[in-house]
């Protein structure tokens, strides 16, 4: 069967099993007070979930897709059969602005709209910019080389400084950016160890671990992460750039010295030191010198946001406005951005919109009693839930989908859930676990990157990735439940 038929089979799967949600009586789904816009929103959210499952299209083209049929189907500028008063009950309409019956739950097309610019889109947009310059001018390349001097020659070191290294990088660049630079860093090296040295495999695995560890340290090191801020900003909750680094800083740091040691003992070095050899650097110019300049002001500005209060999605603008008007950034080169992540993410932020403004979200509190459930075990089972979903899926995917169920369920375990720290640990634990879904080559860009080295097994990939996703995922929600029965995340309340 051709890969063509497979995904049309994936496709036409998704869309009967959406239609039949879609036009389902509403009492079919046993949930009092559902009206027709929401059960709408329900078929939505399978249908992202599905496509974002079985890949029947590109993870962005499904978020793109979603915003679409929202503003086509849900919105206050639907199509307007969709919306007429004779298809809904008496009791599931209102008066409008200009006094006509309209849909009650009916989304403004505004708010869906606005999801492309959300402020963590612009965060990450700031980002992308950073990394685009630094990869241009050549200044990346150069830091890395700084960076990696002072770990020497000797191999045990060499790994544990390439790890930092490259998880340093993701906090700021992408992790399929940052693999893809360090591996061309590390291809030469691996080339010249005898196929015999089993510190290769080491080496190689360095990659996936140092990315996708590396990115939970700051709010634009992984979309995750811009997803669950976005999402508790949304409900008030308002955690700075730097406040997100003194929190996952030395997480992250305990993790890759754990891994360190790991890859050390699964896959010891013979040869007793190694040389890297990096080609090129910045580019002489004041191009080089206004990069350095913006690179630094723009993470001065990050750490001091609450001493020069311009909060991190402002200053994200920062660079991209600097670059741009200095002619450092030109129209060529924003082809290089990757929009499809900015989508993605957008993608996500309306499903969240769509359940909040649709009412849906509401319905679920008072439908389901989660006030009689287990907090602990809501709490490690969503982690886990997301764990598994992003082995498979777009970490993003996973996160977007989460996201918007988990601050429903955290609005009717509101006392529950004080003790430990309130929907912040909920929801923090969804960012962690998505970054930490480590173990197969389709689980991250990184991973496939490590994987096509020809060096790395499935097998040795999954061990390692399982090992060090299960020893992060406790040592992440010790470090959250410890916080937050702490009392650290209600400084963030707005």
């Amino acid at each position: 069967m051709s890969e063509v038929m497979v995904k049309g089979l994936k496709i036409g799967f998704v869309v009967i099993v959406t239609m039949i949600l879609w036009l389902l009586p509403t009492s079919a789904f046993g949930i009092d007070g559902l009206t027709i816009i929401q059960q709408r929103m329900i078929a939505i959210f399978v249908f992202a979930a599905l496509m974002w499952v079985f890949e029947g299209v590109h993870a962005w083209v499904t978020s793109v897709l979603i915003i679409c049929i929202m503003l086509f189907t849900v919105s206050d500028s639907a199509i307007v059969q969709l919306i007429s008063p004779d298809v809904f009950p008496a009791d599931q309409l209102t008066t409008g602005k200009d006094g006509s019956l309209v849909p009650v739950g009916l989304i403004s097309y505004k708010s869906i709209i606005a999801c492309f610019a959300d402020q963590t889109v612009m965060l990450f947009l700031g980002g992308f910019v950073l990394a685009l310059v630094a990869s241009k001018s050549g200044v990346d390349i150069s830091m890395a080389r700084v960076m990696l001097k002072p770990f020497g020659t000797n191999s045990k070191t060499v790994l544990l400084g390439f790890i930092l290294v490259t998880a340093v990088f993701s906090m700021f660049v992408s992790n399929t950016a940052t693999a893809a630079m360090m591996l061309t860093f590390l291809a030469p090296v691996l080339k010249s160890m005898p196929e015999s040295e089993r510190g290769r495999v080491g080496l190689a695995l360095a990659i996936p671990i140092g990315c996708n560890v590396g990115g939970i340290a700051t709010p634009i090191g992984t979309p995750p992460n811009g997803i669950v801020l976005g999402g508790l900003k949304e409900i008030g909750i308002n955690i700075g750039f730097d406040e997100w680094m003194y929190l996952m800083v030395p997480l992250m740091l305990v993790i890759l010295f754990i891994a360190w040691a790991l890859l050390l003992r699964m896959f010891k070095f013979s040869s007793p030191t190694i040389e890297f050899k990096i080609e090129g650097g910045a580019k002489p110019g004041w191009q080089t010198t206004a990069t350095y300049i913006v690179l630094a002001m723009t993470i001065a500005l990050w750490m001091l946001e609450k001493i020069v209060g311009i909060n991190s999605y402002v200053v994200a603008l920062f660079p991209v406005g600097a670059f741009c008007a200095l002619g450092i950034v030109r129209s060529e080169d924003l082809k290089q951005i990757e929009w499809s992540v900015l989508w993605m993410v957008a993608g996500g932020f309306a499903l969240g919109v769509g359940m909040k403004d649709s009412g849906l979200a509401k319905t679920l509190v008072e439908s389901i009693p989660f006030s009689t459930w287990n907090v602990m075990l809501v709490l490690i089972g969503s982690g886990l839930i997301c764990w598994l979903l992003s082995t498979f899926i777009s970490n993003s995917a996973s996160a977007a989908l989460m996201v918007p169920i988990l601050s429903a369920v955290a609005k009717g375990m509101t006392e529950q859930l004080a003790p430990i720290g309130g929907v912040a640990t909920l929801l923090i634990g969804i960012a962690l676990s998505a970054s930490f879904a480590m173990a197969l080559p389709i689980s991250t860009p990184p991973n496939a990157i490590a994987y096509s080295t020809g060096l790395v097994t499935t097998k040795q990939m999954a061990t390692l990735g399982v090992i060090v996703g299960v020893i992060s995922l406790i040592l992440g929600y010790v470090m959250l439940i410890t916080l937050g029965s702490m009392g650290v995340f209600e400084k963030f309340m707005v």
